[in-house]
C-alpha cells in the first residue's frame, strides 16, 4: 500500500517507507532463520553448538536497516532536495489514508512487543532492557517497532505539509528525518549485537545465583568464576573451587557432582559447567 502510495504520488517520504517495510518484513525472516540455525545439535567443528548463530543474524539485521532503510533514504531526501515537486491533488489522499493505517497496525505490533518484554524486563528501564538482554529478538522488533511509528509520523508530517503547502521540500524533510532515524537504531543495534557476538557474561542476578550454589558440601569457597553466554539460553560456568586437603579423589568427584547440580537447579540455563578444586590460598585469589 505504501508503494502504491509512492507510484500516485511520487511522494519521497512513501517510497522511504516502502523500502523501510520492505527491510523490515526482510529482517523478521531473519529472525526467523536465526533461530532455527540456532537450534542444531553441537558438532566436533562446533561443540559448544550454534547458540550465537541468533546473534549473527541480529547483527544483520542491523546492517540491512542501516543500509537499506537508512542509507537509502537519506539518499533519497537529497534526491528530492534537489529536485523537489509537489503531489497531484487528485491522488494526495493516498498516502493520508496508507499512513494513518500504517500507524494504527504499527502502533498494535509495538504494544504486542512491549507486552512480551515486560515479561522478562522486570524493574529494568527500557534503556537497560535493550543493553542486557541476551536475547536479540525482542530488542531488535523493539528498536524497530519504535522507529517505525517514529517513521510514519515523520512522513506524514512531510507528506501534510507538501499537500498543504504544495513545496516538495517538506517531503525531503520527512524522508530524511526518516533516514537519520533508522541510520540511529542501526547503529544502535549494531553496537548492542557486537556485545553479544564477542561473548558477554551472566547477568549480575545469574553470577550472584551462581556463587551462591557453589559453595556448599565439600566447597568452601569461590577462588575465581567467569561465565560466558553461549546463546541466549546456553550458558557456559567455569569455576576454580577451593577444596579441603585431607578430601579423597572420591570426596572430591562428589562435591563436584553436587555442585554441578546446585548451579543447574539455580540458573538452569547453565549448560556447561567446568568446575576445578583447588587448594585455596592467597596467591590463587582473583586479583580485583
Amino acid at each position: 500500500m505504501k508503494f502504491l502510495a509512492y507510484l500516485l504520488t511520487l511522494s519521497s517520504s512513501m517510497l522511504a517507507e516502502s523500502i523501510h517495510s520492505l527491510a523490515d518484513s526482510g529482517n523478521q525472516l531473519l529472525l526467523l532463520v536465526g533461530g532455527k540455525q540456532a537450534k542444531r545439535q553441537a558438532s566436533p567443528e562446533h561443540p559448544f553448538g550454534y547458540g550465537r548463530e541468533r546473534y549473527v543474524y541480529a547483527f544483520l539485521v542491523s546492517i540491512i536497516l542501516f543500509s537499506v532503510g537508512g542509507m537509502f533514504a537519506l539518499y533519497e531526501a537529497y534526491s528530492k532536495w534537489q529536485h523537489p515537486h509537489g503531489m497531484e491533488p487528485q491522488w494526495a489522499w493516498v498516502p493520508l489514508v496508507v499512513l494513518v493505517g500504517a500507524i494504527i497496525m504499527e502502533g498494535r505490533s509495538f504494544t504486542v512487543a512491549i507486552k512480551e518484554s515486560n515479561l522478562t524486563r522486570g524493574s529494568k528501564s527500557w534503556g537497560q532492557f535493550i543493553k542486557t538482554a541476551k536475547a536479540p529478538e525482542l530488542p531488535v522488533i523493539l528498536l524497530e517497532d519504535a522507529a517505525a511509528l517514529l517513521g510514519l509520523v515523520f512522513a506524514l508530517f512531510g507528506v501534510s505539509m507538501t499537500i498543504a503547502t504544495g513545496n516538495g521540500l517538506w517531503d525531503a524533510l520527512g524522508t530524511g528525518l526518516i533516514g537519520v532515524l533508522l541510520v540511529c537504531v542501526a547503529v544502535i543495534l549494531a553496537l548492542e549485537t557486537k556485545s553479544l557476538l564477542l561473548g558477554e557474561s551472566a547477568t549480575v542476578d545469574d553470577v550472584r545465583a551462581i556463587e551462591a550454589a557453589l559453595v556448599g558440601p565439600g566447597v568452601s569457597r569461590i577462588i575465581h568464576l567467569k561465565t560466558l553466554h553461549l546463546g541466549p539460553e546456553e550458558l557456559l560456568v567455569a569455576a576454580k573451587i577451593a577444596i579441603s586437603e585431607s578430601e579423597t579423589g572420591a570426596q572430591i568427584a562428589a562435591a563436584i557432582d553436587a555442585a554441578e547440580k546446585r548451579v543447574r537447579s539455580a540458573v538452569p540455563i547453565a549448560a556447561v559447567i567446568y568446575l576445578e578444586p583447588d587448594i585455596y590460598s592467597e596467591a590463587k585469589a582473583p586479583q580485583p
